[in-house]
């Protein structure tokens, strides 16, 4: 059986890997970001900061991942119109998009400069934490604008299939964050100690770098020469910026209904205590570089998907779709078993706080159990969007986690006594949910779209 399906999916396969193992490096950069703050705060720092670095990463991923959903809505339209070899109309898109993405960066800014800010002291959190949080949530929100800039040109790139550039920024930007990061935490080189705030600004710094130089490549590469003719940075049109948001906004609200749950998830955490809330941070940090490369999965899913439908090859389009579910279900079948068997390991990567490794490490159990929920349904997401179906996606992942997976991760851990474990658990359940109904929808309107051609002919 599996020596047959392997032959049938064999070209589709070679196919996804290619476009997808660079965009998974780009992808795996955001939460990098993340992880080497809370690996540098955790071992340089101590607990309380540490559990800072979870509240603030919590609340900025819900507004990061809607700017990068408002985002993602370029790279199917680019895949689309490359496929009936419109080029002109790329360039068009991007420059609608670029003004969207930095209009969007300057509200998000704000949101959380004059909103997220002032409701921080009143999520009964540890005051000590907050204190802490604060800063560092400042600088963050900053580097949304940048950040939104560099994601502008990289969908550009991912959906023209130039994909290895953007990774190797990445690649880049982290290594220096990570280096900026240490030097203004710890204190080196003359310059005074930051604590939490040091990696605040080191994360600025590289998104900042980041955006200029993934701009000069697009901008100045013969590779774009002929998708830039309509390119004009003062260029905004009202029907291509509806075509943008149409996707965008829905994708943003399906990152916001995932992303808010295990956000909601953290808040419920941090009001049991902060060394729960430190685990929390360990765990979700862990099982979020897992999700990021199922991201770069689901990404090459969207493109390969927008490619075939733009040129009406229905048929190349399912069975793309279908590798791409085998690929994932495979890598995500490896994590679940890593994260199993290492985790009594993993947490001391972050710290040797005897109090929080053992409750990260039963987290790190149940993340093993929710890998392949958790790669199926980014994956069925990235299919869907690549057709333009992202209306329905979006409400589902609103009932996957807000109607079932808080509900009773909420029952579990507080009615039924199984704190921080219980609230995961019912993670597990949202995730669920969603990979199955996403796949459901995959199955219905991938089908329809083969009958549509059937009856053409």
């Amino acid at each position: 059986m599996f020596p047959k399906i392997y032959a049938k999916y064999k070209p589709y396969y070679k196919e996804n890997l290619h476009l997808a193992m660079p965009i998974v490096g780009s992808q795996v950069g955001h939460t990098l970001v993340h992880m080497a703050d809370s690996i540098i705060v955790g071992h340089f720092t101590d607990t309380t900061q540490l559990a800072a670095v979870s509240l603030v990463n919590s609340i900025f991923i819900l507004i990061m991942v809607i700017g990068l959903g408002i985002s993602y809505g370029l790279t199917p339209l680019i895949a689309q119109e490359n496929g009936r070899q419109n080029h002109e109309e790329c360039g068009k898109l991007l420059s609608n998009s670029l003004i969207i993405n930095v209009l969007v960066g300057i509200f998000l800014y704000v949101l959380v400069h004059f909103g997220v800010l002032l409701v921080i002291d009143h999520l009964n959190q540890t005051p000590a934490v907050v204190y802490y949080a604060k800063p560092y949530l400042g600088l963050l929100s900053i580097s949304i604008i940048p950040l939104l800039i560099f994601q502008t040109f990289k969908q550009f790139a991912e959906g023209l299939g130039f994909t290895k550039q953007a990774m190797f920024i990445s690649i880049w930007g982290n290594a220096l964050n990570i280096i900026l990061g240490i030097i203004f935490v710890k204190g080196m080189f003359g310059i005074k100690s930051m604590g939490v705030s040091g990696v605040g600004w080191s994360t600025l710094i590289d998104r900042l770098l980041m955006a200029t130089v993934m701009g000069i490549y697009v901008l100045k590469s013969q590779n774009f020469k002929k998708y830039l003719v309509g390119y004009k940075i003062n260029f905004i049109d009202k029907i291509r910026a509806l075509k943008i948001i149409k996707i965008g906004a829905p994708v943003a609200m399906q990152y916001s209904f995932e992303i808010s749950a295990f956000s909601g998830a953290a808040v419920l955490i941090g009001t049991i205590g902060a060394v729960e809330q430190a685990a929390h941070q360990i765990a979700i940090s862990l099982a979020a570089m897992t999700y990021m490369m199922a991201g770069g999965v689901a990404s090459a899913a969207t493109i390969k998907t927008g490619n075939n439908f733009g040129k009406n090859n229905f048929e190349d389009l399912r069975k793309s779709a279908i590798a791409s579910y085998h690929v994932i279900l495979l890598f995500m079948s490896c994590t679940a078993i890593i994260f199993v068997l290492a985790h009594n390991i993993m947490p001391f990567i972050y710290t040797e706080d005897l109090k929080v490794v053992p409750i990260a490490a039963q987290l790190l159990i149940i993340a093993g159990f929710f890998q392949l929920f958790d790669g199926t349904q980014v994956v069925g997401l990235g299919i869907l969007r690549g057709i333009g179906d992202v209306n329905i996606p979006t409400f589902i992942t609103f009932l996957a986690y807000w109607v079932v997976g808080i509900p009773v991760g909420y029952l579990l851990g507080f009615q039924f006594g199984l704190g921080v474990n219980g609230i995961w658990y019912g993670l597990t359940f949202g995730l669920l949910t969603a990979s199955i109904l996403l796949f459901l929808r995959f199955q219905n309107k991938t089908r329809s779209l083969n009958l549509k051609i059937a009856e053409t002919l």
